[in-house]
Parts: C-alpha cells; structure tokens; sequence
C-alpha cells in the first residue's frame, strides 16, 4: 500500500507544476470565502422553485404544507419586465462613433446591421434571458464575448453544412467564478472562471495548439493510470476534491477535464517576478497548458459583472430577492397556521366525558352515551384567520415594493380617477427602481457588445448582410469582412434608457405646449424638428409615415384626382352621345 501511494505522489508531482498549485489553491481560497453567500443562494434557489414547505428551511409542526410562490411571482415579473425595458423593439442597438469617418451613415447603417444580425442569429435574446435570471435570483451575473467557428456537418446529399460563425455571448454561472470580494472594482480584481470540457474537446484544441497537445497527452497519462490505484491510495496522497466530481479517484475515472483559466497580476514565488496582466490556463489543478498577456479591448478578459445592489466593500452584490426570505418565511407561517385553525373549525376535536361507546365521527353518526358521559366540539374563534389574512396581503404588497417591481409595471391601477399623463406621471415615479437597475444591467451589456464588436473585428472574414435601403424602400444584401467593421466608435444597446425616456419627453413636451409658456414659443418651434422627434421617440422610421410636407403633398394630389374626375363627368354630362349610349345600356 504504501509503494503504490509513493508512485501516485510521484506520478502526480511529475506532471503538476507550481503555477497549477498556486492557482488550484487560491480557487480553493477564494471559493471557501464565499461558502456563506452560495449557502444564502441555495436556501434562495430553494424558495423560488419550492413546492410546498417540506423543501424549504420552513418546516414548522403544522399539518398543512402550504408554500406560496410571492418570490417565484417577483422573480418572474422582474425578469419579463427587465427583459421588454432591454428589447423593447427591434431598434435597441445604435453606434456611437468617435471621429468624422465613423460617423457616415454608411458606417452606422452597415455596423448596426451586421451586429443586429449576428445578434439575432447568435440567439442573444435567450442568453441575456439566462443572465437576467441571474441578476435577479443571486445579484450577479457575468459574461463573456466569444467568437464561434462553428462545426461543418455532411447532409443526406452530401453537402457540406456549417453551423452559426460569429461572436457569441456566453454566460458564465456565478457559481463557475471566484475573485477577490475585497478588490476596489470587478476589472482590478483577479479572478478564475472554471469550465468543465470532455477529452474530446481538449483532443481538438490540442489538433491546433502544441501547448494543448502537450496537456492532452499529461491528462492521458494520468487517466489511464487512475485504474491501478484504489480510493484509499488517491485518499492518502492527494488529499483534496474537484467539484463536482468529489474524491480524485471518481475526477480521474471520468471523461470531463476541469480547465481553471486564472486572468490578472500573478506573482511566481519561483522565480520571484511579478506578472501582471496575464492569462493563465490549468487542468487537472496541476498542468499548466498555457500563458499569455491579456489582450482584451473591454475589462479584464473581457469579463463583465453587473451587481443588482453594491455592498460597501465587497464586490458580491445582493439580488432583489435576498431580503425578501424572511418575508416568504412569514407568508407561509401564517398560511399553514390559518390552514390549521381552517381545519380545526372545519374539523373540530371532541372533548369526551365520562363512558361513551366507540363511533365513528360522521355525519348521521350514532354516538351511544352511558350514564351522565357527553361529547362535546371544542370550537375555534375565525377571527384570526381573517387577521392572518390581511397580514398575508399586506406583505406580498411590502415585498412587490421592496424588490423594485411597482404594481403598475404589472398593469394594476392604483385607486383613483386619473388622466393618461397623470397615469403615466405616476408609472415613471414609481418605477425609478426599476429603470435605474435595468439600466445597471445594460451598461454590463454594452460592455459585452463591446467584445463582441472586437472579436467580429479581429476573426470576421466575410458575411452576408441584409441592409435596407431607406431612399428606395427594399432590402439588400452586402458582404461585410472586418476591414469594414475596423471604425473608431462602439455599439451600445438603448433599451432601457430609451423605455424610460420616451414618455417622458412626449408627456413634457405636451404639457408645455398647451400652457402659457408653449404660446410663446410657438412661434420659434420648426414643425420637421418635432415630426422627428415623434418619429424618433415612437420608433416610427420603419413604417415610413413622417416625411418633409408629406401631408400637403398628398392633399395636393388628392385634390388634383378629384378635380380631374369632376371635370370629367362634367364633360360627360355635356355630351349627348355619351349620354344616350350610357341610357341605352
């Protein structure tokens, strides 16, 4: 026993290295750091997806097992609301550019096309959905750019097909992250992203990258070793675990690689240097395949965090939901408690005196009493009942509030008689919350059309694009390569900022201008400017209805038809030839 524990040391020691070691540990570090916040998620995630009590850390003494879904009900408004507030139409992205070049219309009208058109074939409505359900459920969600090459298949008739090529947005579970909390920002933090990949795939990258073969044939090595040991030898020399596999025994007898890819400063006690800015690649917590200076035009690897609301001094933000959990904990208290007062009136205890034969409790029952016995029901008052369900009321209400989720976002109108614009007015207030949080989870994703604009601008060989042609009406097809995408300027998305703004601008413009001070401006105020303002804040150019004297033109001309048809059948009238030939018919 002890031989074979002294060989697998060995074997191990060989291939690991003392970067493997350094960033395995500080994964391990940092991941024990934060086992009370993935605790907090856990009990979280568990409220949100619960079916009753039992599987909730509320388990009372009450017969009823009753859970209400208020978190799951705010979770899922928050997320349909931030998603339509982020996609409110098909116009949610626009280009910004920096000099005179890049801010030709071509320039825009050819960016925006090809990056709306990767975007919607790249599916990145579904993956923001995924990292929405992120911001909300544990506060953070992160996210990287990448570029997809796609994989070429063979159909029945021997054509060669290719899937999506493009820059690819890809979510990065929150569990799959750690950094230092304590760090000033996200980029200045260090940080390890985990990603589990079958040999398969390592045997592909490895076809392309020396540094990847000479990995691949290590983690072979070890694996096909891995069977002559036992548990208790891997036990007793590598004393610790992978995630999710549990012991080294079970990782090394599996077809999935952990890849550990370490980005920031790194200090090599070996050699006593620091290196700052770098990428580091680790499998098997011990093989380093690679490493490499950072070059990413966006952050830090070009990660990007968005954190629902910031805790001082701590870069682990809190969700909405977070302090939410006592609250559902009283919900389903007092619902399981009215439940059981319920039953007990319902079903009522019987207090039995003195000799009374066995029954059944029954309706139409016989109950034989002997001598002076008795059974009595033992009544329970409502009136708690109705206060518990009142209080239940009152606090999915406070819990709506708490989470930044107005009643209005909802489409439920508070009392009262009110105006359009006093409905609006009051939606916009309310909904302060709501917008300034979308508008914290659109700024991380402008930073991830940022890569995503970098990557299509460094691999982008060639792709065809539909661009429409505003003058003429009709769509057209253009190949656009990177050269053309090579401009000095970035993609932002507007979603919500526009959602909130819109309103606005059209309820203020509209009181203005029917008061006293729009009276006096009136004259200064250039109608085209205003038709483009209407045009721009209600998405209208696509359906072409706001053009310079549009309506005066059109009147014109039907005023000409007309005219030319009354003429006409005044000559009509005048003809007697034409008149008799149309009596005769």
């Amino acid at each position: 026993m002890a031989g074979k524990i002294a060989e697998l040391t060995g074997m191990f020691d060989r291939v690991k290295d003392q970067s493997g070691r350094n960033i395995a540990y500080m994964w391990d570090n940092y991941t024990s750091q934060r086992d009370s916040w993935v605790e907090e998620y856990k009990e979280r995630r568990n409220y949100i997806f619960a079916t009753d009590s039992t599987t909730t850390s509320n388990q009372g003494m009450w017969k009823n097992s009753t859970t209400m879904p208020k978190l799951c009900q705010i979770r899922d408004n928050l997320h349909s609301n931030y998603l339509s507030a982020i996609f409110p139409n098909d116009n949610w992205l626009r280009w910004d550019a920096y000099d005179k070049v890049a801010n030709s219309k071509e320039v825009r009208k050819m960016i925006t096309a090809y990056m709306r058109h990767k975007m919607i074939q790249s599916d990145l409505r579904s993956e923001v959905s995924a990292l929405l359900y992120d911001y909300i459920d544990v506060g953070n969600c992160f996210a990287e750019p990448e570029w997809d090459y796609g994989t070429q298949s063979v159909d029945g008739n021997g054509q060669y097909a290719s899937s999506y090529v493009g820059p690819r947005l890809r979510r990065i579970s929150p569990l799959d992250i750690v950094f230092n909390p304590m760090a000033p920002t996200f980029e200045e933090s260090p940080k390890i992203i985990r990603y589990i990949k079958s040999i398969g795939e390592i045997a592909k990258l490895a076809e392309n990258d020396p540094s990847w073969a000479e990995a691949y044939a290590k983690t072979k090595e070890m694996r096909s070793a891995a069977g002559n040991y036992s548990i208790d030898d891997f036990h007793k020399a590598l004393g610790f675990s992978v995630d999710g596999f549990g012991d080294m025994k079970e990782y090394y007898g599996d077809q999935y690689v952990e890849i550990l890819r370490f980005l920031g400063d790194y200090y090599d006690s070996e050699e006593d240097k620091l290196h700052q800015g770098k990428e580091i690649i680790i499998i098997d917590r011990s093989i380093t395949v690679g490493m490499s200076d950072i070059t990413s035009p966006v952050g830090v690897g070009n990660i990007s965090h968005a954190g629902w609301r910031k805790r001082p001094d701590n870069l682990y933000a809190m969700g909405p939901l977070d302090n939410l959990i006592g609250m559902q904990y009283r919900i389903d208290h007092l619902q399981n408690l009215k439940s059981d007062a319920m039953d007990l009136c319902v079903h009522p205890p019987l207090a039995i005196q003195g000799d009374v034969e066995p029954f059944e409790w029954a309706p139409e029952a016989v109950i034989q009493i002997i001598g002076e016995g008795s059974v009595t029901e033992l009544t329970k008052s409502v009136q708690g009942m109705a206060i518990a369900e009142q209080e239940i009321t009152l606090l999915e209400q406070r819990m709506e509030e708490y989470a930044g989720a107005p009643k209005q976002a909802m489409g439920i109108r508070t009392p009262g008689e009110k105006t359009a614009f006093e409905v609006q007015s009051l939606d916009n207030a309310a909904g302060r919350i709501f917008q300034e949080k979308a508008v914290t989870f659109e700024i991380m994703l402008e930073n991830c059309l940022k890569g995503l604009l970098a990557e299509a601008q460094l691999h982008e060989a060639g792709t065809t694009v539909p661009l429409m042609d505003e003058e003429l009406g009709f769509v057209d097809f253009s190949v656009i390569t990177n050269n053309e995408l090579v401009k000095n300027g970035t993609v932002r998305p507007v979603g919500a900022r526009h959602f909130g703004q819109t309103a606005m601008i059209i309820q203020n413009l509209t009181n203005t201008m029917n008061g006293g001070l729009g009276q006096l401006i009136a004259p200064h105020l250039s109608g085209k400017a205003a038709a483009a303002l209407v045009e721009d804040v209600f998405e209208l150019g696509k359906f072409d209805l706001i053009r310079p004297n549009a309506a005066v033109h059109e009147q014109a001309e039907t005023q000409s038809i007309a005219n030319t048809a009354n003429e006409t059948l005044a000559v009509e009238a005048e003809t007697p030839g034409v008149a008799e030939d149309e009596t005769e018919q």
